[in-house]
């Protein structure tokens, strides 16, 4: 396999492919590698692929918080497969070539598909906002055509902002090296590879995390203040459990995915290297989504209670 670098004195136009270094310093444990990722994709595929059935299934979990965990389960599902295939193919293959145009698809579509996610997860505290401070409201409120609305404006309400995004990073001219020191094609390792002064495309890229990460981030934190205020006055010990549960799982899949994902692009460039890199994108691109199923059944007895059923039926 041709691992030739492309140097700084080489011709920026003849980079048509890069090469994602991944875990190829690792090189007695590909194997084990291959069979953790392997297992960790059949985890999250099988894992939130059973949320989306029982809420289909379920009349018990035909409520809006609901609908909106089963487009969270099918985002998990696309999200971690814009990357784990391609981390899979390199390990198996050990062919860690990718095309330019393959790299800057899975750069966009990864970036589309994580500010869909901060704004599920922004949508979903809106939710048990009206559910828990206006509960008389709520059927009003969260109608079929609303959540419909909601869902629809998440999954398409970064796509602008990223496209653009991904088109001004893949449209500089890449000359220092052609070697990703990444295990996929994220921003800050292919901005290191690029010629001359991209504190441009730098400050692009900060602007962008604060407006799509951000601010549903202050969202969250603003409803869930509210929240918490409301469950305090609550008159019985029972009805703060109960609410307090509902809310608890919500809140450690925000700060899980918010903190390890605002690490990772908004720390200054002078303090980024290849291995803190890797292990903050493993945690919010694999091990989060693997994690969320868990962390939404357990929490919930509606969710126990129906892959109790289903299980049953089979």
């Amino acid at each position: 396999m041709d691992h030739a670098e492309i140097r700084a004195e080489d011709n920026a136009s003849t980079v048509t492919h890069f090469i994602l270094l991944g875990f190829s310093d690792l090189p007695n444990l590909q194997g084990f590698l291959f069979g953790m990722f392997s297992l960790a994709y059949i985890i999250i595929l099988i894992g939130n692929s059973s949320i989306i059935v029982i809420t289909i299934l379920d009349p018990a979990l035909q409520k809006p918080m609901y609908f909106f965990l089963a487009n969270f389960s099918s985002l998990e599902i696309c999200y971690v497969s814009v990357t784990l295939p391609r981390i899979l193919y390199n390990i198996g293959t050990q062919n860690r070539n990718i095309p330019k145009l393959a790299c800057a698809t899975q750069t966009c579509f990864f970036l589309i598909l994580g500010a869909t996610e901060c704004f599920l997860l922004a949508v979903m505290s809106y939710d048990r906002y009206v559910a828990i401070c206006n509960p008389l409201h709520y059927p009003l409120v969260m109608n079929p055509v609303k959540c419909n609305q909601l869902a629809a404006g998440s999954w398409l309400g970064g796509m602008p902002f990223q496209v653009a995004q991904t088109c001004q990073i893949f449209s500089l001219s890449f000359c220092n090296s052609n070697r990703i020191n990444h295990f996929f094609c994220d921003l800050p390792p292919i901005l290191k590879l690029a010629c001359g002064d991209t504190s441009v495309n730098e400050l692009s890229v900060y602007l962008v995390t604060i407006l799509i990460a951000t601010v549903p981030f202050m969202l969250i934190l603003a409803s869930y203040s509210k929240i918490i205020a409301t469950i305090l006055k609550l008159p019985t010990a029972t009805g703060r459990a109960k609410a307090f549960s509902t809310c608890s799982s919500h809140l450690l899949v925000v700060f899980l995915f918010f903190g390890s994902a605002t690490v990772t692009y908004l720390r200054p460039k002078s303090t980024h290297s290849p291995g803190t890199d890797k292990l903050f994108s493993l945690f919010y691109t694999i091990v989060t989504p693997m994690f969320n199923p868990l962390i939404y059944s357990l929490r919930n007895k509606d969710v126990i209670a129906a892959l109790r059923k289903l299980l049953l039926r089979k």
